[in-house]
């Protein structure tokens, strides 16, 4: 195990103290990547109410570094619940490829061949394939509809997935400026409560090219929810039927917007990087 000391990290001694000697674990999909602490284990209550000291952990030249920080909780809702904070340690309400991490520590804990992980308002279904892959049932997007968000880029499909999106269908989304425009898209007037922003283009071969800028985090090498976000916007503009692979600068997801119920199934890989404790230096 590595060790990181963290007495810089605390806003105080008091919670240096606290959060000596907690386990975590440093995992991504496709590239979006996380601290996950197990809170069945060890009481982070103080850590989860504290953004400054979230954030310092989640920094990657001051703490280990993440995308999003993910706290493992026990609830009598479903085999988990999984609690997600921003990069700036703000409250996130989903995140799909950090679901999917989650969900592979669970399946091997328990055993089951499908376990159920509460996040938010949602209890989600999650599996394991036959090559490793996991999938999880995100449940229904809601709140799909097309709004100008600014006179320079086309109407943009907004998607509840559990966290707002709002997905631009456009050309090329190689040549867009995201770190220039995912900001300015984040924090408009039209999203209070801020949003996660996609641009997606469709490839030669139907599968789907997307980037994203994360609310709270950046740019990002991937997003989950991003993508499924993304099929469900391709597929109502017409770019792609409602099963395709969606290609990010992390790796690719295989996406299905399934017609019975309405539900987004995403698919892909999980990686462990390494284990760690938080210790006082």
């Amino acid at each position: 195990m590595c060790r990181l000391f963290i007495s810089h990290l605390a806003k105080s001694q008091q919670l240096a103290e606290y959060m000596a000697m907690i386990e975590f674990l440093k995992m991504h999909g496709c590239g979006n990547d996380f601290i996950v602490i197990d809170a069945r284990k060890a009481d982070i209550t103080a850590l989860l109410a504290d953004e400054t000291a979230l954030a310092r952990l989640c920094h990657r030249n001051f703490g280990v570094g993440c995308d999003q920080f993910i706290a493992i909780a026990a609830t009598n809702k479903a085999d988990a619940e999984m609690l997600i904070r921003n990069a700036d340690g703000s409250v996130a309400g989903m995140c799909g490829n950090a679901a999917r991490c989650v969900a592979d520590i669970i399946l091997n804990e328990t055993g089951k061949p499908v376990i159920t992980l509460a996040v938010g308002a949602r209890v989600l279904e999650c599996w394991r394939d036959a090559a490793g892959l996991v999938t999880v049932d995100m449940g229904a997007p809601k709140g799909v509809a097309e709004t100008n968000v600014r006179p320079d880029l086309p109407a943009a499909v907004t998607v509840d997935m559990g966290n707002p999106h709002a997905v631009f269908c456009v050309d090329d989304a190689e040549a867009v400026d995201l770190a220039a425009i995912g900001p300015l898209v984040e924090h408009n007037a039209l999203f209070p409560n801020r949003t996660n922003v996609e641009f997606v283009s469709a490839m030669p071969d139907g599968s789907l090219r997307m980037r994203v800028w994360e609310r709270g985090a950046g740019v990002t090498l991937a997003c989950g929810s991003g993508a499924c976000a993304s099929m469900v916007a391709a597929a109502q503009k017409g770019l792609t039927p409602r099963k395709a692979t969606i290609h990010m600068d992390g790796g690719a997801l295989a996406l299905e917007w399934r017609e019975s119920d309405g539900h987004v199934l995403m698919a892909g890989p999980v990686a462990y990087v390494f284990k760690g404790i938080l210790s006082q230096g």
